[in-house]
């Protein structure tokens, strides 16, 4: 279900962007439902490929950049693929890049808000105790 709305979500957020951004062009709603699945299939199995050799590189110090740089990638590699799809330049492939991390990222917490609290308390861990991180959040032991 998460999938599908996270499609959904990806489509829109290229759907809204392409009537912002000049540079960008999508032929209809369903375009860009497909775009979306291509790019989400391509950044999962090519998107991968690229990723892992430059994250070792780069000693995943620079895993976001390298992470949307990849992804930039893809969207215009999709552009290629779809002809109702066009994306002039690499800026605005980043933006897309960029818009379409936000909203991944921000549909992710809003879907599994205690995976966020989760990752709170793993930073206070350290710089407190245990317990009192724990209880600063208010979650049971």
């Amino acid at each position: 279900m998460n999938f599908i709305l996270e499609l959904f979500i990806n489509a829109g957020v290229l759907f809204l962007l392409a009537a912002l951004l000049p540079s960008v062009n999508i032929k209809s709603y369903g375009t860009a439902i497909g775009v979306a699945l291509v790019i989400g299939i391509l950044n999962a199995t090519i998107g991968f490929l690229l990723r892992l050799p430059l994250n070792i590189l780069t000693l995943g110090l620079l895993s976001f950049f390298v992470r949307l740089i990849v992804s930039a990638i893809i969207i215009k590699l999709a552009d290629k693929l779809f002809s109702g799809f066009e994306v002039k330049g690499w800026t605005a492939a980043i933006i897309l890049a960029v818009c379409i991390a936000i909203a991944g990222t921000l549909l992710h917490n809003i879907l599994d808000p205690d995976n966020t609290r989760r990752a709170f308390i793993m930073l206070l861990l350290p710089y407190r105790g245990s317990l009192r991180a724990l209880r600063a959040v208010n979650l049971k032991h």
